[in-house]
């Protein structure tokens, strides 16, 4: 993997990485991608396409209420804020063009389409 790709920016060094579940499945037409993603908006979601690695990496923070009279004690504690983190190798059967990404409750949705030389193809057969 490139260097600049470990490289993690001060605002995320400190944070818990988590590598996020997803379904891969195969269609003819392409391949669909289902990441869970809970807490993520847009506005913290990247998805780059360097050569024949597609790297998916969101934040999501919690934040609780930050004046004194309301500050929790926390006696247990398994959710926050992190970093997720994915990266999926492309082959060359993927029109790099024509990828699309949706979000929407906490899911993403990759679509990495056929390219259209390599989509199957049924073969007429004439007769006679």
């Amino acid at each position: 993997m490139a260097a600049h790709l470990m490289k993690r920016d001060k605002e995320t060094r400190d944070l818990p990485r988590y590598r996020p579940a997803t379904d891969i499945i195969e269609m003819a037409d392409g391949f669909h991608i289902f990441m869970d993603v809970p807490g993520v908006v847009r506005d913290t979601l990247s998805i780059d396409l360097n050569e024949n690695e597609l790297v998916v990496t969101a934040r999501t923070s919690y934040k609780a209420d930050p004046s004194e009279h309301a500050r929790p004690k926390y006696l247990h504690m398994e959710f926050g804020g992190g970093e997720y983190r994915r990266v999926f190798t492309i082959s060359d059967d993927v029109d790099r063009q024509r990828i699309t990404a949706h979000l929407e409750n906490g899911v993403l949705e990759l679509v990495l389409p056929r390219a259209e030389d390599k989509t199957p193809k049924r073969i007429d057969i004439s007769t006679g």
